[in-house]
């Protein structure tokens, strides 16, 4: 059978690796930290409701992401963040990026409010928990897109599901680098640090529908568990990359494609190829077609790594934190990255993921890591009242406790 194939925006593997370094790994001196923090949501009931999307799309009105309405203009809140909602009905606030963490802090306090405002008029509450632990997952939002994760995830086990809708997380950006080395420095202490502050952070013990397990941070163990093809990313061994561009790009490359967009409502790709499968062809049959740079774009979007690279460097590995008490890994990330023993503090449980996620501070290394990267926070931390918090933090840590108080 002959195969017609549409033009394709790339001729080989070389070429694709080449573009996903450029939109990646965007090199400036780095000056800027954001961050993205997430809710669980429900109806102001006895029940514990998950609220109907429309109630949430009548409640943000011209704030509304397009996932809910397709014509919203989507304004961000007065103090820039914008507004988005996850499968399982979580909200989600994503700052517009700051000079100082005190300064993004404020921002995201203020909109916080004004989001919870919102909501309150349709009877809808947020609340600070990284898992669902009262209601089964349920996916809320039926785009292509979901319903793809979801059928891929399904063929793995039950923790996409439980991913997608009862979990919730904080998420720090941070700029890559002004070249290729400094990013290699700043992609290195983002994962050396990351065992020890999943560690720090971790409270979401219990999560409803989870198979069985004592884990400090449900919500992490939901990630390592998913889809290891997509979620572990290139460098979480622990060794030193001296080149993460050219390494993630490769690792990209060779994720298992999520979803492929179609017209219709079914996304689903072929399973097991990956990106680089379509681009030598080996899809031709299948799909009727070369990957497009829009293909690529959206590929890099469904992969899920705990540091993720989109331009800027994501940190995706923190639960969210109860209270107001997500300021303080946005302050320690902030913090860490001019601290220039962070890396040294905290080797000696670089690449321990799944014992950060399932032990946490019970772990006495990790414990003992967490403390001592947090008190280094508070030394260089640029804003005073938020060095007196991560001194707190660190206190805590050295005591077992979680940051909801309770005992490890």
């Amino acid at each position: 059978m002959v195969v017609a194939v549409e033009s394709t925006g790339f001729t080989s593997r070389p070429a694709a690796e080449s573009y996903v370094g450029g939109v990646c790994f965007k090199l400036g001196p780095p000056r800027l930290i954001g961050a993205e923090l997430e809710w669980l949501t429900d109806r102001d009931s006895p029940s514990s409701v998950r609220p109907e999307l429309a109630s949430i799309a009548a409640a943000l009105g011209p704030h509304a992401p397009r996932s809910l309405v397709p014509d919203s203009p989507a304004f961000p809140l007065p103090s820039g963040s914008l507004v988005t909602v996850e499968p399982g009905g979580q909200i989600e606030l994503s700052s517009a990026p700051r000079d100082n963490a005190a300064t993004l802090c404020d921002a995201l306090a203020s909109d916080e409010l004004t989001l919870r405002a919102l909501l309150a008029t349709r009877s809808i509450t947020m609340h600070a928990h990284a898992a669902d632990t009262r209601r089964d997952a349920e996916r809320l939002l039926q785009l292509p897109r979901y319903r793809a994760m979801e059928e891929r995830f399904e063929s793995i086990g039950p923790f996409g599901k439980l991913m997608m809708c009862n979990t919730a997380a904080v998420q720090v950006s941070v700029d890559a680098g002004e070249d290729r080395a400094e990013v290699a420095q700043r992609w290195d202490l983002l994962h050396t640090v990351g065992p020890a502050l999943v560690a720090a952070f971790s409270c979401s013990p219990r999560l409803c529908g989870v198979p069985p397990g004592e884990w400090a941070s449900q919500r992490m163990r939901t990630w390592l568990e998913l889809d290891r093809s997509r979620t572990m990313g290139p460098s979480v061994s622990g060794e030193f990359s001296v080149d993460p561009i050219g390494e993630y790009a490769r690792w990209v490359l060779d994720v298992p494609l999520l979803c492929v967009m179609r017209d219709g409502p079914c996304w689903t790709a072929p399973p097991g190829a990956t990106f680089a499968d379509w681009i030598d062809g080996a899809l031709d049959d299948e799909l009727g077609r070369r990957p497009t740079h829009a293909d690529l774009d959206y590929h890099l979007t469904t992969v899920f790594p705990p540091v993720r690279a989109v331009g800027h460097l994501e940190v995706r590995y923190i639960d969210t934190q109860p209270g107001d008490r997500w300021r303080l890994p946005v302050a320690a990330l902030e913090a860490l990255l001019i601290a220039p023993e962070a890396v040294d503090v905290a080797m000696s449980t670089r690449g321990r993921w799944w014992d950060a996620a399932r032990d946490g501070l019970a772990d006495a290394e990790l414990r003992a890591d967490a403390t001592a990267l947090l008190e280094l926070a508070a030394e260089y931390a640029p804003d005073g009242a938020l060095a007196a918090e991560l001194a707190a933090a660190a206190r805590r840590c050295r005591g077992g406790a979680r940051p909801s108080g309770e005992a490890s």
